[in-house]
């Protein structure tokens, strides 16, 4: 029986570790709302320009904030 325990524990941990590692690849990509509202507004006053507003948003790069905006507005542009 402790056998199966461990066997069990073992597998849970797996998949704990397996929940974490995506949890965190999806939460990267995910903008929270205030984010949202910064691109936004900084997109508003400075157009395309990626870098400066990604160097007013900790932890993002300009490749991530363009591929956020465009996914949520190129419908709009059409």
């Amino acid at each position: 029986m402790s056998d199966t325990n461990h066997s069990t524990s073992d597998d849970t941990a797996k998949h704990s570790t397996e929940v974490n590692t995506s949890t965190s690849q999806n939460s990267k990509h995910d903008f929270m709302e205030d984010e949202e509202i910064l691109i936004a507004k900084m997109h508003s006053l400075v157009g395309n320009r990626w870098s400066l507003i990604a160097g007013r948003i900790p932890g993002r790069t300009a490749e991530e904030i363009e591929k956020y905006w465009t996914s949520r507005h190129s419908s709009s542009r059409r």
